[in-house]
């Protein structure tokens, strides 16, 4: 029988880590969340010399300070689950800021081994490392990576199963704060012997180290009152000696350690001038050129993905269009059965309006794999980074918003590169804000039903510019009240760039499309038979339709459904925005999609498919004033997103809390602004 071990994989973002990742695993991984937060968790396996080897991909983090989601898994998983060896992959093209978490690991006392990976970049820019001498500093084995050619890969498992042999673990005393700190961890050290079960856990040394750097977590975990006295003892002693906190003079003494350790093992081997990616930098980062070239950039994506997702995604609606004929061709011409109704209607119809999404969500996160594998991506951070602060986010929360201009779904999923939870929550709940497609056929069936030629285009631009003044005041009222607190600093590193390897991108690709099936499908299906259903009961009598056309027979049994009603029931709420019955039908119905509204509209005025738009925008016009057109536009902007919108920040937020939240404060925000707007528009145009 193989042995069995699991190893953990540790590194800053852009290390290298999740290539080397998947260097080890292949396609024999799988991809999740923790439970009860959005992170990431990816977990893989493979088998080496008889070894059955559990790999997991720690979140990327800079330290573990327990500040982030991501750093408290990272720590509570090498703490808690004692995996058989730590793997902290370094970036060796920038040594000094990686090799931080890896001093944090040292001091845990864990089985580790150092990958340094991009050691081909790192000989390019002229650094050369004595290992052997590095590797007797810090007690750990070191091995050279070049994770995206898959070199070193194996002596890395070599490394892996040696340490899985011996247990060899670290020794924190190598890492030395200087006397003043040691002398207080000395008095606090002591102390922690009544807590034998902590000190098994978690160590002495390292517990009385986390308690001087007033760790909230480490804090929180009920210690004596005699311990606490001493560590505020220590910690006022401290603080008065160096006029800083202690946490603050420990990073400096860790930072100082490596320091040290670079001075004696790294040698340049040929004059530093500036290289090739801070030439491209001063460009693509420029205080004036930067935004201009990100937007751009964004829009070729945006543009690209769209246009070569067009075709596949005709070919899905022909599949699903065909899949319902082929259903309904097992039942008589005519036959009105309910399974036949449910099957096509509600599931095939149901589902595949979220399934032909997926040539877009699969493209557009292959473009994203690709802008973040060259380093693209970090830069359009540190571009648009000062103006998201002055609304509380951070520079990254801009990439999702842009990309909610093509569809919500997507740029709801793309919040995971958010490492802050309040960001990733923040910029979830507001992204729907963001004008998306769905909704360009309402303002393309009212724009022209209600404005001159001259007015349609400033018309349509003024629905994008309300709904991305509305996302930052919104985001701006979230972070200052229910998602309050400092945005907790976030190194904007800019990595070298380099080409990301096709497996990398298809990869990313492939995981992103899954979950969007598995997550969104699933969810999708019930919420689509539980519409169908309220679209489709009580039925009408034969007698009521006696003599009707086929979109009247519709209109009646629309009517007289459970949302048919629900809208006649409604209509009074919505009266004072403008909105009569025929509305509010279509308002509801659009809630399973935002494009649903223009067929509900032609259901309500007995439309035929055969009959040109221009006849429904003809019967609208005369039953409603150019502000009330403008007034649905605006509500069918600012109101809650689609079913498939609340599923995804469901699933992404890991509770309902925020889906309802969402669901229920753009709804809020939708009456508010439309009920103002047509009342003083009602004063001026009466």
């Amino acid at each position: 029988m193989a042995k069995k071990i699991t190893v953990a994989l540790a590194g800053n973002p852009n290390s290298g880590k999740t290539t080397i990742f998947n260097a080890i695993t292949g396609a024999k991984q799988h991809v999740g969340n923790y439970p009860g937060v959005t992170v990431e968790k990816k977990t893989g396996s493979c088998k080496y010399k008889q070894v059955e080897i559990s790999l997991i991909d720690l979140p990327g983090t800079y330290s573990l300070t327990a500040y982030s989601d991501e750093e408290i898994i990272s720590r509570n998983f090498i703490i808690d689950e004692h995996p058989d060896v730590v793997v902290a992959v370094v970036d060796s093209s920038n040594l000094e800021r990686n090799l931080y978490l890896a001093v944090q690991l040292i001091e845990m006392n864990v089985p580790l081994v150092l990958a340094f990976n991009m050691s081909d970049l790192a000989k390019r820019k002229g650094l050369e490392f004595d290992l052997a001498k590095l590797s007797n500093l810090v007690g750990i084995s070191i091995v050279e990576t070049v994770g995206n050619k898959s070199v070193g890969i194996n002596d890395l498992l070599d490394a892996i199963l040696e340490i899985s042999k011996t247990r060899q673990k670290t020794s924190p005393e190598r890492i030395n704060y200087g006397k003043e700190i040691e002398d207080e961890i000395a008095k606090i050290a002591p102390l922690l012997e009544s807590e034998d079960r902590l000190c098994k856990k978690y160590g002495r040394r390292w517990l009385a180290s986390k308690l001087l750097e007033q760790d909230k977590e480490i804090l929180d975990k009920g210690h004596q009152p005699q311990i606490l006295e001493q560590v505020a003892k220590s910690v006022s002693h401290l603080k008065s000696i160096f006029r800083d906190e202690p946490e603050i003079v420990m990073a400096d003494r860790r930072y100082g350690f490596i320091s040290g350790a670079c001075q004696e093992v790294v040698r340049n081997t040929i004059e530093l001038r500036h290289s090739r990616s801070d030439m491209i930098d001063t460009v693509l980062t420029h205080k004036f050129f930067g935004l201009p070239i990100f937007i751009a950039m964004m829009y070729v994506v945006f543009d690209l993905t769209f246009r070569f997702g067009e075709l596949p995604m005709e070919m899905l609606e022909v599949l699903f269009g065909w899949l319902g004929r082929t259903v309904a061709s097992f039942w008589p011409v005519g036959s009105e059965s309910l399974i036949k109704s449910l099957l096509v209607d509600g599931i095939i119809s149901g589902v595949g309006g979220v399934v032909i999404f997926l040539p877009n969500i699969m493209l557009l996160f292959a473009a994203i794999a690709i802008l973040e594998g060259t380093g693209y991506m970090a830069r359009a951070a540190f571009v648009m980074d000062r103006i998201m602060h002055k609304i509380g986010l951070h520079g990254k929360s801009f990439i999702p918003m842009l990309i909610g201009f093509g569809c919500s779904i997507p740029a709801i999923m793309a919040c995971r590169i958010l490492e802050n939870k309040r960001n990733r929550i923040t910029t979830i709940l507001v992204t729907p804000l963001f004008s998306c497609g769905a909704r360009v056929p309402i303002y393309a069936l009212l724009i022209p039903a209600f404005f001159a030629q001259q007015w349609r285009g400033p018309i349509m631009w003024s629905m994008y510019f309300i709904g991305i003044v509305l996302a930052v005041v919104a985001a701006r009222l979230l972070r200052s009240t229910l998602l309050r607190g400092e945005t907790i600093p976030y190194v904007m590193e800019l990595p070298p760039y380099r080409m990301p390897t096709l497996k990398a991108v298809l990869i990313h690709m492939w995981e992103r499309g899954w979950l969007y099936l598995k997550k969104a499908g699933t969810i999708i299906l019930m919420l689509s038979i539980i519409l169908w259903a309220a679209a489709k009961f009580p039925a009408v009598s034969d007698e009521e339709i006696v003599g009707l056309t086929e979109t009247q027979v519709q209109n009646v049994k629309l009517q007289h459904s459970i949302i048919g009603r629900a809208g006649t029931a409604i209509a009074p709420i919505l009266k004072p925005l403008g909105f009569d019955y025929k509305i509010a039908t279509a308002l509801i119905g659009a809630t399973a999609a935002k494009e649903v509204f223009v067929a509900q509209m032609s259901i309500v005025y007995a439309v035929g498919e055969q009959e040109d738009l221009s006849v429904l925008q003809d019967k609208l016009s005369s039953d409603y004033s150019p502000l009330q057109g403008f007034c649905i536009m605006l509500f069918c902007l600012v109101s809650a997103p689609c079913i498939a919108t609340i599923a995804i920040t469901r699933s992404e937020t890991g509770t309902w809390k925020w889906a309802i939240l969402q669901w229920s404060g753009l709804t809020g925000l939708a009456y508010i602004v439309t009920l103002i707007v047509y009342q003083i528009g009602s004063l001026f145009i009466g």
